[in-house]
């Protein structure tokens, strides 16, 4: 949560310079507002007039800004600000701030900050590996810095990468993660997330258009906010990276209504927003069906019903959460759901809203409880997601 946070960015003389206009972008379009401070070797590399531009604030570079006495104060900046971040940070940069040696305005300031200071690395990888560096990390760990790394591998040796500056798109949502509230740390949340296959024959299958979009937002922002998460998907592309975060790959009904029966009873909640198959045929074909006749009837079968098992399943105390996509008389239907299925929220999207739901990048969602409805917005399923997760975050405080 940038939103409002005030942001000192620190720049240094590296070719990576460059990347701090789009770390500068991405900070403020996450809400936060951002002073720059920038050593005189990074000047040679991004102008001031640039960096100015960007955030609407002059850069400081020196300790004095004119020769009447005015001056710029690293302790003003150090009270003002909620982080600093410095990206890039070469070695040169590291090593002082390691050292306190405090020759530049950038240094003071940080030896000045009473923030949390996040430190993105920048230089070639023999200086990297130097063991003057990785000491100097070391140290500035110690003290209590957060030093943003690559986390992708080199071949088999695992130094792609490495001593690179993290990209600012990482970057910006490290700073983010930080910031987001933790309040479902020790909570243990299980997720569905995209289609299901049901199988005609080797070849052929009953799906949807799902992509895992939303459910992958969801668990994303559960994990941020401090759950240990279990993300039951469906053949989907999206992938994710967290720590407290566990995927479980299935494909029919069958495997994820096994895996979701298996493991919800370890969960404090339950989130179902996959999009699971009602029917499956009858019978499967061993082989390829071929084309001999002018027709083809496929029996269907009812699939089992997740959401109606974990209701049932459903001890004092768990939270479970469903999902609803309608194509009429949506709020009448989804709050017969929430009733039958025994969901404490339900979230409902409508067909009717071009531009979200199957593949789309954006959301536009109502939240049905027992106590009443919340409508809101279009926006990205990111922001969709937070709101879902406010909202079961609220039941928790109940």
């Amino acid at each position: 949560m940038l939103k409002g946070k005030k942001i000192v960015l620190g720049i240094t003389g590296s070719i990576a310079a460059y990347k701090a206009c789009y770390v500068i972008r991405g900070l403020i379009k996450a809400g936060a507002e951002v002073q720059v401070v920038i050593t005189p070797a990074g000047k040679e590399f991004i102008t001031p007039i640039t960096l100015s531009a960007l955030t609407q604030k002059p850069v400081i570079s020196d300790f004095f800004s004119q020769r009447d006495g005015t001056w710029h104060s690293h302790v003003a900046l150090g009270l003002w600000a909620d982080a600093m971040l410095i990206a890039p940070c070469t070695a040169s940069t590291l090593g002082k701030m390691a050292n306190g040696i405090a020759d530049n305005m950038l240094i003071t300031t940080y030896l000045s900050m009473k923030a949390p200071v996040f430190i993105a690395p920048a230089m070639d990888l023999d200086m990297y590996q130097h063991p003057t560096t990785q000491q100097n990390i070391q140290r500035l760990r110690s003290f209590g810095n957060h030093i943003i790394e690559p986390q992708s591998g080199f071949l088999a040796s695992g130094l792609e990468g490495k001593g690179r500056m993290e990209e600012p798109e990482n970057i910006v949502a490290y700073l983010d993660n930080y910031f987001e509230p933790k309040d479902l740390q020790g909570k243990r949340i299980m997720l569905t997330a995209g289609p299901t296959y049901e199988k005609i024959d080797p070849v052929r299958f009953i799906g949807n258009y799902s992509s895992g979009k939303m459910g992958f937002a969801l668990a994303e922002e559960c994990a941020r906010r401090g759950a240990e998460v279990t993300l039951i998907a469906g053949p989907v592309n999206s992938q994710l990276k967290n720590e407290r975060l566990r995927i479980i790959d299935v494909e029919s009904c069958e495997e994820m209504y096994q895996a979701a029966v298996k493991h919800f009873p370890q969960q404090d909640a339950a989130i179902l927003c996959a999009a699971v198959a009602d029917f499956r045929p009858e019978h499967v074909a061993e082989q390829k069906i071929k084309r001999e006749n002018d027709d083809l009837i496929i029996r269907l079968q009812p699939t089992q019903d997740i959401a109606a098992q974990l209701g049932q399943m459903k001890r004092d105390g768990q939270l479970l959460v469903g999902f609803a996509l309608e194509t009429n008389d949506e709020e009448s239907n989804a709050q017969k759901k929430l009733e039958k299925k025994n969901l404490d929220l339900i979230v409902l999207n409508s067909l009717r809203n071009k531009g979200t739901c199957f593949q789309s990048d954006e959301n536009q969602i109502s939240i049905i409880a027992r106590d009443g409805q919340r409508n809101y917005d279009k926006k990205p399923k990111r922001e969709v997601a937070r709101d879902i997760i406010d909202e079961l975050s609220k039941l928790y405080n109940s």
